[in-house]
């Protein structure tokens, strides 16, 4: 979700402006979502290398954390949403952690969306997380080395239990991933959007949704391979 701080000096506005427009943008992609039957929806709320920014700023950042889900876990309830936080808690402040909690069981049993929010995540702080649990279960005999295969790394990353993202939106003019979802994502279609998130509305996500539905996914397969077992399917 890139684009705040530009969006906000655009207009003659601090940073911390264009933060708070942002959360409210959340809910139009939260409620687009809903609307077109999206079953996950990860959003990249707060890296691992978002600490080095001016203190002020991450202040207004957690307390956005601290006051949305305040506000809004009622009525991820009432939708049916689930919610889950992504990443190291370890740096948040007792009192946040416990809201995470709270927030992620006031919502467990819900199902029709699950809503990630990735804070204090990096794609490369998963994947040594990952690679570090495994070398302690093989360190206690629990795996053996021949046992070490995708699924292995797969099922120690903080998401193991959803799918690989089908659609990878990245919003501000910037084309590249920033270390987000960095496994999850090998196979994923790549979508850039020079709207700033403040400006990423309902209709924007549409968009981005339509453009994902023309094309065609390969996974290492010839287009004339899909096209087959499209007409196997078929017939």
């Amino acid at each position: 979700m890139d684009g705040n701080g530009r969006w906000a000096r655009r207009r003659g506005l601090p940073r911390t402006a264009g933060h708070r427009a942002g959360a409210k943008a959340v809910r139009a992609v939260v409620e687009e979502s809903l609307a077109t039957g999206v079953r996950v929806l990860t959003l990249f709320a707060f890296s691992s290398e978002n600490w080095r920014r001016p203190r002020q700023e991450v202040d207004v950042l957690l307390q956005l954390f601290m006051s949305t889900l305040q506000t809004e876990v009622r009525r991820l309830v009432e939708n049916d949403v689930r919610l889950r936080i992504l990443g190291d808690r370890s740096a948040f402040s007792e009192r946040l952690q416990r809201q995470f909690a709270e927030a992620e069981r006031a919502t467990a049993d819900n199902r029709r969306l699950t809503l990630q929010v990735a804070a204090n995540y990096g794609g490369r702080w998963d994947i040594t997380q990952a690679t570090r649990a495994i070398a302690e279960d093989v360190a206690a005999g629990r795996l053996r080395l021949d046992d070490i295969d995708e699924a292995a790394i797969s099922s120690r990353l903080c998401v193991p239990d959803v799918p690989d993202p089908d659609l990878f939106i990245r919003t501000g003019g910037e084309k590249r991933i920033s270390n987000f979802l960095l496994w999850q994502s090998a196979y994923a279609e790549l979508y850039f959007s020079d709207l700033m998130w403040p400006e990423f509305d309902a209709t924007a996500f549409a968009t981005a949704l339509q453009d994902f539905a023309r094309r065609q996914r390969r996974f290492g397969l010839t287009g004339e391979q899909i096209a087959d077992q499209a007409g196997l399917a078929a017939g």
